[in-house]
């Protein structure tokens, strides 16, 4: 690209914050417009980080010829509908997970991506870490042995933040441990690793009607069982381990919220553990700019693994999908 990369930001939230602190720390991008609903608020970001174009209109600012890739920062219920607005304006387009809240509307959105020959990513932001791709080396390396169980969960304490549209924990938190899953069970080999997987879930319901927590047990096509759990109400809480028949490895640090320092702990069994310490630059957001910014100087139209591709986002909503279908609730 002969000019440098200039974002458009869709949302005035603390996520949208946080990607703009890391576009500043990246620095080889800048924020050319952003747009929100409320004047008050939509003021104050763009006087804090110095943006000059200021929009109350969402589409408006997706048709800015100056806006080269949107940023979607809504809630999770709007996430589909401006993926396609912004492809059908020829944008390349950063959207916040999940990309959606139902398949209706995941297919919607990447049809109209794939329609228009644009850049397309989730933000899965931990997926472009240093902490991850070491991970992901680990269980290449076949230490493990063969996978046989997976233990994933993530709590956090947001249910007063999110939108009631959002749907809840499973797309709010639950996309993260399914998407790690995901991730290392094709490093194993499992091509469309939750296809034909069962499941069974139980959970319950917040003020808001949404689920706020649930635990899902699966039994994947390949024999793996796997735990997934998400609760949106309490926490701070992780946790990531892979079992295979010679060693475990357990994400130590919290892998969706990686820093400057990470750990990972390989345990071959009834052996003593080995603590590996991953250095790196500063956390996963600053990681995705530089990835997205460096795919689309390289003329790609989507990002390449561990972060995820379009084809990727797709199987991880059909898993997150049919965890809300399975998941049986009480109050």
């Amino acid at each position: 690209m002969s000019t440098p990369l200039r974002w458009g930001i869709l949302g005035t939230s603390f996520i949208s914050g946080v990607m703009a602190d890391a576009i500043a720390a990246e620095g080889q991008t800048r924020i050319q417009a952003v747009a929100g609903r409320h004047p008050e608020r939509l003021a104050q970001f763009a006087d804090q980080y110095g943006i000059e174009q200021r929009y109350q209109d969402f589409d408006a600012l997706i048709a800015d010829p100056e806006v080269d890739i949107v940023y979607i920062a809504l809630p999770n219920h709007l996430h589909h509908d401006y993926v396609v607005k912004a492809a059908e304006a020829g944008k390349a387009i950063l959207c916040e997970k999940s990309l959606s809240v139902d398949m209706a509307g995941t297919e919607a959105a990447l049809g109209a991506v794939a329609d228009a020959g644009v850049f397309f990513a989730e933000g899965l932001m931990y997926l472009n870490h240093p902490v991850i791709a070491r991970a992901v080396e680990l269980v290449r390396e076949g230490g493990l042995g063969d996978l046989r169980a997976i233990h994933a969960s993530y709590s956090a304490a947001i249910s007063q933040f999110v939108n009631p549209g959002s749907k809840g924990t499973l797309y709010n938190l639950g996309c993260y441990p399914a998407s790690l899953a995901h991730l290392m069970l094709q490093q194993v080999g499992l091509t469309n690793p939750f296809d034909g997987a069962q499941i069974q879930a139980l959970g319950r319901r917040g003020e808001d009607g949404n689920i706020c927590e649930s635990a899902a047990s699966l039994r994947l096509r390949n024999g793996v069982a796997m735990q997934l759990h998400s609760a949106e109400d309490y926490g701070l809480d992780w946790q990531f381990t892979l079992v295979g028949s010679d060693a475990s490895l357990k994400m130590v640090t919290n892998p969706w919220l990686p820093g400057a320092n990470n750990t990972l702990q390989l345990t071959p069994h009834e052996q003593p553990a080995q603590t590996i310490e991953v250095a790196a630059e500063g956390d996963a957001f600053l990681y995705q700019v530089r990835a997205v910014r460096q795919a689309l100087e390289a003329g790609q139209r989507q990002l390449s693994r561990p972060a995820a591709m379009v084809q990727d986002s797709r199987e991880i909503m059909a898993l997150l999908t049919r965890w809300e279908a399975a998941t049986a609730t009480v109050q």
